[in-house]
């Protein structure tokens, strides 16, 4: 990220397509092909872990820090190997076009798992898929037989809520499960495999392409999950299991009372005398799955806030201080460079500053926080952003340029807004000039929402911190990506000297009754 580049923030399930979801399929190289065509070279997605339809399809609340979201799987791809018949994609229910339903996509794609999944076993283990398995065994045995027992103790809420010896993990117990549930398991081994092998030919597309795929790891894990239950001495947990303490962040930009994530907190001191094993594995699958990886909220790797387990709010916490430069230090031992973006939005500490410092990691600027109190003295300016970060108009868990104009903007974000682009412009015509603004920036990289490419209102809002209400269902329509919007992006990025040459230039559509 040490040139002048450009890039786009769409997440896979946006994909058009379909299956009720995007996928690793055919739009993905269509879209692939529409950035290189425009002259970008990055493709920043959200995490790739699996989701729960019970928590609304959250990509930040996932039961592995290692496992793929088989949601994610491309069916035509599976035909093309196989493992359905065309029949099979037939009887496709009627998704909405613009948003997803996790829970009807997973029930859909669920049947089709199962017939891929007997085809699979009656030709016989592949080698592949063999090889898979032994490269990924320090994580994917376990998850498989989490996801095995979660299945059996279905009516549990945890697996805090298992038989004693399963919560525990008796090694016996362990053992004579796994060849009680030895189908199930192998299923769910299987689906991981199709994941992997699917997201690796897409990235390697992408690559060819000159696009480096922007990946996003969030930096705690839920407590339900398969990291917790099989590493429970590295989390702060009772002899019970239960949590001790748990994550969240004090009052901030989003919530007057903070955020009460409820993650179970790492016990940082027995991470660091076994060298950060769980972390370094954990960098090592981010990094094979991508080319550069952003932490959530990496401002916790410095110091965390706490709160007790059984407060209703984040606001009784404390800071407690983290590994810090410790870890980077051990991870930068291990890997010859850290393609690591520190998510360092909000109140940041000189400390943290230093350790990115140290590390030479960069970190974000919004350009939607750019026209508030410190105008016109804010970092988030274009005229005050630095070279080594990444420049936004908005991030996925801010309101799109036009939605944040139309309905959050105070009166003096719109003056000091139009101040600095010396002059008024109507609501559709804003999106493009902080584009504009955040391409002719200093800033290495300029990465943007496609909502604000599209110029799309508060309707096409990805998430809503602090709320559960309609989050992470937007989709890109099939025939929104126009040659038009192609062309205006490869434009401005040529002109802003983020782009080399390009494979093709797609000409303006024109109106053939007027030809």
């Amino acid at each position: 990220m040490n040139i002048r580049t450009s890039g786009i923030l769409l997440h896979i399930t946006s994909l058009p397509g379909p299956f009720g979801i995007g996928d690793l399929g055919p739009e993905a190289f269509r879209f692939a092909d529409f950035l290189s065509s425009s002259g970008q070279r990055f493709w920043q997605v959200l995490p790739l872990n699996p989701v729960d339809p019970a928590h609304g399809g959250s990509p930040y609340h996932s039961n592995s820090a290692f496992a793929g979201n088989v949601l994610l799987i491309s069916p035509e791809r599976l035909v093309e190997d196989g493992l359905l018949e065309r029949s099979d994609l037939t009887a496709i229910p009627e998704f909405p076009e613009e948003t997803v339903d996790f829970t009807r996509v997973a029930d859909f794609k669920a049947a089709l798992f199962d017939k891929a999944y007997e085809r699979f076993k009656a030709g016989g283990v592949s080698d592949a898929y063999a090889a898979f398995c032994e490269e990924n065994r320090d994580w994917l045995a376990d998850f498989a037989l989490y996801q095995a027992l979660t299945a059996r103790y279905r009516d549990a809420s945890s697996w805090a809520e298992w038989p004693r010896a399963l919560r525990d993990r008796d090694p016996k117990t362990l053992a004579s499960t796994r060849q009680d549930l030895a189908d199930a398991i192998r299923r769910e081994q299987f689906l991981q495999f199709l994941f992997y092998r699917q997201w690796r030919d897409l990235k390697e597309y992408c690559n060819r392409k000159g696009i480096q795929l922007f990946g996003d790891m969030p930096i705690y894990m839920p407590y339900d999950c398969a990291d917790v239950w099989a590493h429970q001495s590295l989390f702060q947990l009772d002899e019970e299991g239960k949590p001790e303490a748990v994550s969240g962040v004090p009052p901030d930009y989003f919530s007057e009372t903070g955020q009460l994530w409820g993650h179970p907190l790492y016990r940082w001191d027995r991470m660091r005398k076994n060298g950060y094993q769980w972390w370094f594995r954990r960098i090592r699958q981010n990094l094979t799955l991508f080319d550069y990886v952003r932490i959530d909220h990496f401002r916790g790797l410095q110091a965390y806030w706490e709160v007790q387990a059984g407060e209703e709010t984040a606001l009784n916490g404390r800071w407690v201080e983290g590994p810090g430069s410790d870890l980077f230090r051990k991870l930068s031992r291990k890997f010859s460079c850290l393609p690591i973006v520190a998510e360092d939005l909000g109140t940041i500490t000189p400390d943290v500053r230093e350790l990115m410092q140290e590390f030479d990691l960069p970190g974000m600027r919004l350009l939607l926080f750019a026209f508030g109190d410190d105008f016109p003295e804010g970092a988030y300016l274009p005229h005050n952003v630095v070279r080594n970060c990444i420049v936004y108009t908005g991030t996925h868990d801010n309101n799109t340029v036009r939605g944040w104009y139309e309905n959050e903007a105070s009166e003096a974000n719109r003056e000091n807004l139009f101040r600095y682009l010396g002059r008024l412009m109507p609501p559709d015509e804003l999106p493009w000039e902080l584009i504009r603004l955040a391409m002719i920036s200093v800033a290495n990289t300029a990465i943007f929402p496609m909502q604000d490419i599209l110029g799309l209102g508060e309707e096409a809002r990805m998430n809503r911190p602090a709320s559960t209400e309609k989050n992470w269902q937007w989709r890109l329509s099939a025939d929104a990506v126009t040659p038009a919007v192609l062309n205006r992006l490869l434009e401005l990025t040529r002109a802003s000297g983020r782009c080399e040459a390009v494979e093709e230039e797609v000409e303006p559509e024109t109106d053939r009754d007027d030809e």
